[in-house]
C-alpha cells in the first residue's frame, strides 16, 4: 500500500493503533488525542512500538515505592523534536527499505534537565562489548525492537550507551529489561547509530509483565 493509502485508512484504524499503543513501551505519556496527529507520526508510532505492557511503578504493602523513577523515553526528547513528530511530513523512504525520520530530528537534541537524573528505563539491547561467554558489558538501550540492527536506529535522543561492569546475560534480542542508573548527557557514536545520553547501569533487569 502506498503511503497515501496508509493515510486514508488511518482513521479506520485509530482504534486499532490506540490499543496497539497502549501496550508499548515507547508512548507511556503519549496521551494525546489521535486524530490531532499527523498521518505520518501514527504511521511512525506504529513502526516503532512493540506490543509489551506493563505497570511501570510498583508499590510496597505499605504504599511506599519500592522501584526507582521510572524515565519515560518521550522525556528524553525535547518539545521542538516533539512537535516535529506531531507534525511529521511523509516519511522518506531509500529503495525498499524502511521508513526513515527527516534529519531535523536526528540532531540528537537533548533535555538539560535530564542529566543526572537517577531512576530506570525500560528498553530492547544493542550489544556492543561482550565477553568471551557472552555477557554483556556495553550496550545501547532503545525503545524498540530491532533499532540499529534490523531497522534504521531512532533519533539519537531515543539511544541511551550503558556500560555494566558487572555483564548481563540475554536469552534473545527481543527480550525487554529494565536498565536502573543514573543518566548523563553524553554524545556516543558507533557504526550502530549515535546515542545522545549514557549511563553506568547499577542494575539490569528482565523487563516483567
Amino acid at each position: 500500500m502506498s503511503f497515501a493509502g496508509v493515510c486514508l485508512a488511518v482513521n479506520s484504524l485509530e482504534n486499532c493503533l490506540e490499543s496497539c499503543l497502549k501496550r508499548c513501551l515507547v508512548p507511556h505519556s503519549l496521551r494525546v488525542p489521535f486524530r490531532a496527529l499527523s498521518p505520518a507520526f501514527l504511521v511512525f508510532l506504529l513502526s516503532v512500538s512493540v506490543p509489551v505492557h506493563s505497570e511501570l511503578q510498583s508499590e510496597s504493602p505499605s504504599g511506599s515505592r519500592s522501584e526507582p523513577r521510572d524515565i519515560d523515553w518521550l522525556e528524553l526528547m525535547p518539545a521542538e523534536d516533539l512537535a516535529l513528530l506531531e507534525n511529521m511530513p511523509e516519511l522518506v523512504h531509500e529503495g525498499d527499505g524502511p521508513p526513515l525520520l527527516p534529519d531535523e530530528i536526528m540532531t540528537g537534541r537533548v533535555v538539560p534537565e535530564m542529566g543526572n537524573v537517577e531512576g530506570r528505563i525500560p528498553g530492547f539491547v544493542v550489544p556492543l562489548k561482550t565477553t568471551k561467554d557472552m555477557r554483556i558489558l556495553e550496550f545501547f538501550l532503545v525503545p524498540y525492537y530491532g533499532a540499529c540492527i534490523h531497522v534504521p536506529p531512532p533519533p539519537p535522543n531515543q539511544i541511551i550507551h550503558i556500560k555494566y561492569k558487572k555483564g548481563f546475560t540475554l536469552e534473545a534480542l527481543y527480550d525487554p529489561v529494565w536498565v536502573e542508573g543514573t543518566l548523563a548527557i553524553d554524545r556516543t557514536e558507533t557504526e550502530f547509530g549515535t546515542s545522545s545520553y549514557s549511563m553506568s547501569a547499577d542494575a539490569v533487569k528482565p523487563y516483567e509483565q
